[in-house]
């Protein structure tokens, strides 16, 4: 069996993927965190940094899946599989976030409200 490597162009691709979607989450997570300490403000900059993250990494599969469009090899891969996987579960896991940030804001407001009648 012949060892095949992989090629230059898609380990690129992959990585970004996987290194932007991972940043992602790490920021996901302060989020989160901030919320759970009633930090809003803090859990909005967080998500608006893991916004531009995933973003990134999204971007970066969009330009793959429109080369391979145009024509252009695109190579299969388990890594390239693992970084589109490891994008989609980070996104879904941002869109949680940015849910409960609107719950629990929305409800530090109506506290606040029952507080000063």
């Amino acid at each position: 069996m012949e060892n095949q490597m992989i090629d230059e162009k898609t380990l690129t691709a992959a990585m970004s993927i996987i290194i932007s979607a991972g940043d992602a989450r790490l920021l996901c997570r302060d989020a989160l965190n901030a919320i759970a300490e009633q930090n809003f403000a803090l859990a909005n900059e967080k998500m608006k940094e893991a916004n531009k993250k995933i973003t990134e990494a999204h971007r970066v599969q969009t330009d793959a899946i429109q080369g391979e469009t145009r024509g252009e090899k695109q190579e299969y891969t388990l890594l390239f599989a693992h970084a589109q996987d490891t994008l989609m579960t980070i996104y879904s896991e941002i869109n949680i976030a940015k849910q409960m940030l609107k719950i629990f804001e929305s409800w530090e407001k109506r506290f606040e409200a029952l507080e000063n009648r």
